[in-house]
């Protein structure tokens, strides 16, 4: 005779495992990683990871123009009598520009996502100045910013659970079994510090000059934007490289 099936309610041990917390935000990381062009797993070039993580050409001028703009309009406005740039017109030309970025990747059927932050960005920014007609305030956004994913850089390596290291495991299918590795929680602690104090030296240099303004210094705004550029993708870059090849020494590829 033929055993009978067991009809009885499967055991506890049979049910699936539920992603941990840690799981989701790697993935997550990790997903945004590998869109961005800095996956480990895959044989590139650094200078090929660094300009993809910026986006190429496009990206470089989304991320750059509309402050440039903005900076360049302000200060060749500036009314001697006043100390003041037109602030209306900078503005306008700056949320404009981003706008048009976002409408020529809606009608090339493109990705939106880098050019629709920066709108968002602008838009932002734009806000805070033109609802208290300060210029300096375009800049608070750009602050919290900094503050926000430079404390969570500095948290997670001081907490042993590195954003790079949660990234980097999800892409490389390991999970968070790196931190069993010495080595690899150590790389990935110093790289968290790294991205930190990038955050953290934007803020440092730059919150200063904005106290400056508000305390009617000359010349405090066109100071601001300009370190505002110089601390954007041109610290970046190198830091995505110092990244990437430091991520490629702990997972050098397959040999073939």
């Amino acid at each position: 005779m033929s055993e009978r099936p067991d009809l009885s309610p499967p055991g506890p041990e049979s049910e699936p495992e539920q992603p941990s917390a840690s799981d989701l935000f790697g993935a997550a990381l990790g997903g945004a990683a590998r869109r961005a062009g800095l996956d480990p797993a895959e044989n590139k070039s650094t200078g090929h990871v660094v300009w993809a993580a910026m986006g190429g050409w496009r990206g470089v001028l989304e991320s750059v123009l509309p402050g440039l703009v903005f900076i360049v309009v302000y200060t060749v406005t500036i009314d001697p009598a006043t100390g003041e740039g037109n602030l209306w017109l900078s503005l306008g030309l700056s949320v404009g520009i981003a706008l048009v970025f976002t409408v020529v990747r809606l009608i090339a059927r493109q990705p939106v996502t880098a050019a629709i932050g920066g709108l968002v960005a602008a838009g932002a920014a734009a806000a805070f100045a033109a609802f208290t007609g300060e210029a300096g305030n375009n800049f608070i956004p750009g602050f919290i910013t900094n503050a926000v994913y430079g404390s969570a850089f500095l948290i997670s390596a001081l907490v042993g659970w590195s954003l790079i290291g949660l990234a980097v495991g999800f892409l490389m299918g390991e999970g968070t079994a790196w931190r069993a590795d010495k080595r690899k929680r150590r790389v990935f602690f110093w790289l968290a510090i790294a991205w930190a104090s990038l955050f953290a030296a934007r803020l440092l240099v730059q919150l200063p000059l904005y106290l400056a303004d508000l305390a009617g210094e000359p010349g405090a705004i066109t100071a601001l934007g300009t370190l505002k550029l110089v601390m954007g993708l041109p610290l970046f870059a190198p830091l995505v490289a110092v990244t990437w090849l430091a991520v490629r020494a702990l997972y050098p590829p397959a040999a073939k």
